[in-house]
C-alpha cells in the first residue's frame, strides 16, 4: 500500500496542498479555524504522517538539539545529558546525542551530522584536547554559526560561541586548603592525560594551593579519565610510595581529579589489602550521583552537573544577541567526608 501524500490530504480536504502544507507543517500563515479543521481530520483518517523536514521549513526551525558528548556511561556526562534533556524538553525541543568516547574523528562526524540535520543548536560538553578544536571542526562550526547556528561549549570557552564553564582550578585549589586545614601535610596526585585542559586545571589548582602554604606533592602519577585509569594509575602509585596494610604513618593524602578515577583507585588499594582512610586517604571530584551507595564516603568537589547541561541548553537555545558574549562560570563546593577523615 502507497504513503498517503500530502496531496492526499489536500483532495480530502478539498483544498490547494500548499494550503494542507501550512496548516499540517506549523506555518505561521494558518488559514481560517474551518479550513483547518478540514484539514487536520482528513490527516487522520487518512493516517497521514507528517514530513520533518517539511515541518523545518514553514517553521524555520527543525526542533533539534544536538548534544557532543565524550562518555555517556561517565556518571559526570550522564547527569550533564539528563539537565540538557529536562531544558531541551521544557523548550520542546528534542535532544540528538552523540558520544565520542574521546575520538576527535567521531566528534567532527558527529558535529556534521547535527548541522547536515539542522539543528537549531549545537552543545559540546568536555574539555577539548589541549584547549582548541582542530581545524577542520572549527571551520564547520565556522559555516553553521553563517547560517545562524548557535553553539554553547561545557569548559573552557572557545574563541566564539558561548561557554558554561566550571571553577576547576579554583574548587581543585579550595579542596587543597580544606584538607590542610583539616590537618593533611602528605599528598599526592592521580592526574589525568596531559593533553586535556580540564585534567590539568584541575592539578595545577591543587598543587598550586600546596605550594602557597610550602607543601608540595610526594608523588604524582596519570592515567585515563575513566575507573579503570584511576585503578591502574593508583597501584603504580602504591608501589611508588611502598604503601602497606596497617602502616603506622600518617597516611598519604590523594587527589583523584575526577570522582570515577577516585572509585577506580579505591577498588585497586582495596585488592592490595589497603584501607580508606586507615591507610591511605583520598579525595576526588565531581560529586557523581553514584557516591551516595560508596563506602567510604568520598570527599569531593561538588559541581551542579544537571545545572550546567540544562544552563547550556538555555543559553544556546534561548540567549538574547551575540552569543559569544554568554559566557557563565560555575563554581564548586568543597566536601569533605569519610575517605579524608583523620583519626
Amino acid at each position: 500500500m502507497a504513503a498517503v501524500t500530502l496531496q492526499d490530504v489536500a483532495q480530502r480536504a478539498g483544498v490547494s496542498q500548499a494550503t494542507a502544507s501550512r496548516v499540517l507543517n506549523g506555518s505561521s500563515r494558518v488559514p481560517g479555524e474551518d479550513v483547518a479543521d478540514r484539514v487536520r481530520t482528513a490527516a487522520r483518517e487518512l493516517g497521514y504522517v507528517p514530513n520533518a523536514q517539511a515541518q523545518a521549513l514553514a517553521r524555520a526551525s527543525t526542533g533539534l538539539l544536538g548534544l557532543v558528548v565524550h562518555d555517556i556511561a561517565d556518571p559526570y556526562f550522564s547527569s550533564i545529558v539528563r539537565g540538557a534533556q529536562a531544558a531541551a524538553r521544557a523548550a520542546a525541543k528534542q535532544v540528538l546525542l552523540a558520544s565520542t568516547d574521546r575520538d576527535f574523528d567521531i566528534e567532527r562526524e558527529s558535529v556534521s551530522t547535527f548541522i547536515a540535520h539542522r539543528a537549531d543548536a549545537i552543545v559540546l560538553a568536555g574539555s577539548r584536547q589541549s584547549g582548541h578544536l582542530d581545524r577542520e571542526l572549527e571551520a564547520e562550526f565556522e559555516r553553521y554559526r553563517a547560517n545562524g547556528g548557535r553553539l554553547v561549549v561545557i569548559g573552557q570557552p572557545l574563541a566564539y560561541g558561548g561557554a558554561v564553564e566550571p571553577e576547576n582550578q579554583a574548587a581543585a585549589a579550595e579542596l587543597a586548603e580544606a584538607l590542610m586545614d583539616a590537618g593533611h601535610r602528605q599528598f599526592a596526585v592521580i592526574g589525568g592525560p596531559g593533553s586535556i585542559r580540564t585534567a590539568v586545571d584541575r592539578r595545577n589548582g591543587f598543587v598550586e594551593a600546596l605550594c602557597r602554604r610550602g607543601l608540595s606533592t610526594v608523588v604524582e602519577v596519570s592515567g585515563d579519565f575513566t575507573r579503570d585509569g584511576g585503578y591502574s594509575a593508583a597501584r603504580r602509585l602504591a608501589a611508588a610510595l611502598q604503601l602497606e596494610p596497617g602502616a603506622a604513618a600518617a597516611p598519604v593524602c590523594v587527589f583523584a581529579v575526577t570522582d570515577v578515577m577516585a572509585i577506580g583507585a579505591i577498588a585497586a588499594w582495596r585488592e592490595l589489602g589497603l584501607q580508606v582512610p586507615r591507610d591511605v586517604c583520598i579525595a576526588g571530584f565531581d560529586d557523581i550521583p553514584t557516591l551516595r551507595d560508596h563506602t567510604p564516603s568520598l570527599t569531593t568537589v561538588a559541581l551542579p552537573l544537571e545545572r550546567i547541561g540544562a544552563r547550556a541548553v538555555e543559553l544556546a537555545l534561548h540567549g538574547a544577541g551575540d552569543i559569544d558574549d554568554l559566557r557563565e562560570r560555575v563554581p564548586g563546593r568543597v566536601l569533605l567526608r569519610d575517605s579524608t577523615r583523620l583519626d
